[in-house]
């Protein structure tokens, strides 16, 4: 038998989206280049300080990245110094990061990026690259190749919509409660690919695919890859989970990388030894993910193995029980099984916007 991969040797990285309100009175603004200009006057000459911001789809957003990790604790520390730099250089552009999937506060519509990339999507797309102010927390994980990617990302779909749930962190937009824990998740639903990605044979057929989703326009032709919730880079030994929302913690966000890479662990475990991934229908996995972005962990989930609905404790712990020999392998277990069961027992950011802030006062990152 193959023995699980140790997880300690499989790298991760984590990207992180915010909004950027006015400081004075928190409104979203498209202060995305300004924050740029900001952060490179204060690198160090040789790039010490680490990796840059990215502008995102809207100019009211941007985006954080570490570099590649071994470990959790190096992860926990460059995302807490990411944080950190993205305050500061908001600060000196006279704005403040917001921690949300979605805006809370009523506002205008949003102008695109002025990229070639953003502009043809926005072309493309219309109004829904307008409306599309969401930010996501995505984690990178480390594979052999894009075989094991693709491998991998057939073993994970029925633990994403669990993934999402423990983040929902997104239950207002434009001013109102949405009802749901994550309202991100139901707005990136309306894009094409937007969803838990279908079955894949091999790398070969899944680049097949993202190919003539760009022959027949449903994704815009200079698209590197689609946009399903989980999927193999396109130029890296790579899985890319992209499901949860943005966290309003570091510590959910190291929930989120260490719970992945487990799974992708364990995948590529399941994998070497032959298992075939678990067949789940299109339809149970679109009603799975639903649920968990109505829900969050207050409310029913749908059991990522039997597909009956249980609390949605009952499927997180299941997640747990799923990926703990790759838990224990990386000495993990202690920290994610501690940092779960606090988001059960305290709820998610989207329990506690509701508890702790109105719409018009949402809270910033430091």
């Amino acid at each position: 038998m193959v023995a699980v991969p140790v997880a300690r040797e499989v790298t991760l990285g984590v990207e992180e989206e915010f909004l950027l309100l006015d400081a004075v009175d928190g409104s979203p603004v498209g202060g995305g280049g300004d924050v740029l200009h900001a952060d490179r006057e204060h690198r160090r000459p040789d790039g010490g300080a680490g990796p840059g911001f990215q502008r995102e789809l809207l100019s009211t957003m941007v985006e954080t990245a570490t570099g590649v990790c071994t470990d959790l604790a190096g992860l926990r520390a460059e995302l807490t110094a990411a944080r950190a730099r993205l305050g500061r250089a908001a600060r000196e552009a006279g704005l403040r990061p917001l921690a949300s999937g979605t805006a809370p506060m009523a506002a205008p519509v949003r102008a695109v990026t002025p990229t070639r990339h953003y502009r043809q999507m926005a072309r493309l797309y219309g109004r829904l690259t307008d409306e599309t102010e969401t930010c996501g927390c995505h984690v990178h994980v480390g594979v052999p190749d894009r075989e094991s990617a693709v491998a991998a990302v057939n073993h994970l779909r029925p633990w994403l919509p669990v993934l999402l749930a423990l983040s929902a962190n997104s239950p207002y937009h434009q001013g109102a409660d949405t009802g749901h824990a994550s309202w991100r998740a139901l707005v990136l639903s309306r894009w094409p690919t937007h969803q838990i990605p279908p079955r894949f044979a091999s790398a070969a057929q899944y680049d097949r695919t993202v190919a003539a989703l760009r022959r027949t326009g449903v994704l815009p032709s200079r698209a590197a890859n689609a946009y399903w919730f989980a999927r193999p880079s396109h130029h890296l030994p790579t899985v890319e989970v992209r499901i949860a929302d943005v966290t309003p913690s570091v510590d959910e966000a190291v929930l989120q990388a260490g719970l992945t890479r487990a799974l992708v662990t364990t995948a590529l475990g399941a994998a070497a030894r032959g298992r075939p991934a678990p067949r789940l229908p299109d339809h149970a996995a679109a009603a799975a993910l639903w649920t968990a972005a109505r829900y969050g962990v207050r409310g029913p989930a749908l059991h990522p193995v039997t597909g009956d609905r249980v609390p949605a404790a009952e499927a997180v712990r299941a997640l747990l029980d799923r990926v703990r020999p790759a838990l224990e392998a990386s000495g993990d277990e202690a920290e994610v099984r501690e940092l779960a069961e606090r988001v059960l027992a305290h709820g998610t950011g989207a329990d506690r916007q509701r508890r702790r802030t109105a719409p018009s006062a949402p809270r910033t990152v430091p």
